[in-house]
């Protein structure tokens, strides 16, 4: 069954143009998942800093913003974008997300929650520490 449903989704994504690159983000159902929406975007490879990866993964950030508010979502949930096998710092990749999203949030109350989901303590953290810093 959850062979069947991965290849449904894939169908899914590919009909709406599954993001291949860091320029790229598509939005799909929710399926079986807790979610009206899900916004797939594909963040930058880090590349020591040098090469636009931190203009390319505000990107991301921003136009999953757009995204939301365009099929006018309420909340939006983001995990650590590149941060993972991309081999982003996390305390950078951190303080793009957040500021990217607080600029985005800013004159605007559509949003009633924004979530950053971290899947470590080390992203969490630097998390936190960037959203304390934006105060």
């Amino acid at each position: 069954m959850a062979t069947i449903l991965t290849v449904k989704r894939k169908r899914k994504i590919e009909s709406f143009g599954w993001p291949s690159n860091a320029n790229h983000d598509a939005i799909t159902g929710g399926y079986r998942l807790p979610a009206r929406r899900i916004i797939h975007t594909v963040g930058p490879v880090w590349r020591g800093g040098g090469e636009g990866e931190a203009d390319l993964l505000a990107g991301c950030y921003r136009r999953s913003m757009e995204l939301a508010r365009a099929h006018d979502l309420a909340s939006i949930a983001f995990p650590a974008i590149s941060t993972g096998i991309f081999g982003y710092p996390q305390d950078e990749a951190a303080r793009v997300a957040v500021g990217t999203v607080s600029d985005a949030l800013a004159g605007d109350d559509r949003f009633e929650k924004v979530v950053f989901c971290c899947f470590s303590a080390p992203s969490a953290d630097a998390h936190r520490l960037a959203l304390e810093a934006r105060r």
